[in-house]
């Protein structure tokens, strides 16, 4: 965070000061019992309708109090830290808000999307990173309540911020947003997730939605122009520059001659009337899709595109995304338990069908959740995709999967299907089938560690 006179924060909340001195700095800030209080100097943001644990707080005074609390709660602490008074701390948190991110001019992205957006984050810190010093979220970690300390980590020295935006329930990226003011937003797609929080997929693509509102008015949004769901938005009511990526439909960053290659993807990317060769790590379609979006943010926030096709050969793709490696008994396994849903379970089985030609295929497959009322449905959608293809074997891990396996049976799929409701029994089906000839895929839910350990076992045999 930049350091800040307690003054200026007084004076930008309209506050009293009730107790302390203001001529200090603050160099960092929480919202008390949301964020953990790490060091002295913190700016701490106390509802009147929360209790303050001071023996807590003591450790990292000095530090400063802002608070609606009725003097009658908060005296106690006039001679042992200063202490601001403000008409509502909820406002004064989104003043506060407001007045840091004025403070930087710089290019903000904020990414979103069911599939993608962590990669496309990743992919975008690491081109621009050699360039700049870039301000990003943490891997995955793309909570709404996260998003005031990443805004916090832009100071004076940052050229560029990369914040990914997730969704649980309707508000989060509207929430984020707010708090971001992204100059660039993008949307990577569409597909079927968090129904358990938004209910039904309408409501699910109109949270998505919350992004052509939360750019900036003179900013940019970059949409996938292939995506059917993306397509569903009211795009007509952005009031800033619409812009696009995409395969098959014609689009400002465009992707043709798409083909698999050495450890990656090699695809010609045109914009502008210009055609660049260009190669990504990772497999799959998805992946080029990936690249599209990335190196479009970065090209709009001021980077070549030849310098970030050229970072983006050694681009290191993430772990568990579909991460190909040797496996038991000579066998290839590709480690996809990073995520769960139907858009990359469909993304994955393409990969296989590519990788796996000619090769003993054989796919595990675990719960996908966090589909609310529609679970039943999207479990045998995964049926019967993996029933449209020659596998030799499936195998489902969880109660909820076992709906896949009985899907892909009810289609008349030509292979094996075991259904196991925990790893228990996997591994010795797994060492009578797996010989070198064998692709095998391994697909799970991210909390599912169970999953992840096998996956990690059937690397090192």
């Amino acid at each position: 965070m930049e350091p800040i006179l307690v003054k200026d924060i007084r004076e930008v909340l309209e506050g009293e000061l009730w107790s302390g001195t203001e001529d200090g700095y603050v160099k960092q800030a929480i919202v008390y019992n949301r964020h953990t209080l790490e060091t002295a100097h913190t700016l701490i943001f106390l509802n009147k309708k929360e209790p303050m644990d001071w023996e807590q707080v003591e450790p990292m005074t000095p530090c400063v109090i802002v608070t609606d609390k009725p003097v009658s709660e908060i005296e106690h602490l006039f001679n042992k830290t200063t202490v601001i008074r403000v008409k509502s701390v909820l406002q004064s948190y989104w003043t506060f808000i407001d007045y840091y991110r004025s403070l930087f001019t710089i290019p903000v992205a904020a990414i979103t999307g069911t599939c993608g957006k962590t990669t496309v984050k990743e992919m975008m810190k690491h081109l621009l990173s050699e360039t700049y010093n870039v301000q990003a979220s943490e891997s995955s970690k793309n909570e709404p309540r996260r998003s005031f300390h990443y805004l916090l980590g832009i100071n004076r020295q940052t050229d560029m911020a990369v914040f990914e935006t997730g969704l649980g329930n309707t508000g989060n990226i509207k929430h984020q947003c707010l708090v971001y003011q992204p100059t660039i937003g993008m949307i990577t797609m569409i597909g079927a997730h968090h129904l358990d929080g938004c209910k039904t997929l309408e409501g699910y693509i109109e949270a998505k939605g919350e992004m052509l509102e939360g750019v900036s008015e003179n900013g940019t949004l970059l949409i996938n122009a292939d995506d059917e769901n993306s397509k569903k938005l009211p795009l007509h009511s952005f009031k800033g520059t619409l812009l696009s990526f995409g395969v098959t439909s014609p689009s400002d960053y465009q992707a043709s001659h798409i083909r698999y290659a050495k450890e990656g993807m090699a695809f010609d990317l045109l914009h502008n009337g210009r055609t660049y060769a260009a190669q990504v790590p990772g497999y799959g379609e998805h992946q080029v899709y990936n690249a599209l979006a990335a190196v479009a943010a970065v090209h709009l926030m001021g980077m070549e595109i030849e310098a970030a096709i050229k970072r983006l050969a050694g681009f290191q793709n993430m772990e568990r995304h579909l991460e190909v490696s040797p496996g038991m008994n000579g066998s290839t396994i590709i480690d996809d338990t990073w995520t769960i849903n139907p858009t990359s379970i469909e993304a994955a089985l393409k990969v296989v069908d590519e990788l796996g030609k000619e090769k003993k295929t054989i796919v595990l497959l675990g719960d996908i959740n966090r589909l609310g009322d529609y679970e039943k449905e999207y479990h045998q959608k995964a049926g019967s995709m993996v029933a449209e293809r020659s596998f030799h074997t499936l195998i489902t891990i969880g109660e909820k999967a076992k709906e896949i396996g009985l899907q892909a049976k009810r289609d008349d799929f030509k292979g094996h299907i075991y259904s196991f409701p925990t790893v228990e029994g996997v591994m010795d089906v797994l060492k009578k089938t797996v010989d070198d000839q064998t692709l095998l895929l391994i697909k799970g839910p991210m909390k599912s560690r169970s999953m992840i350990a096998l996956a990690q076992e059937l690397k090192m045999l």
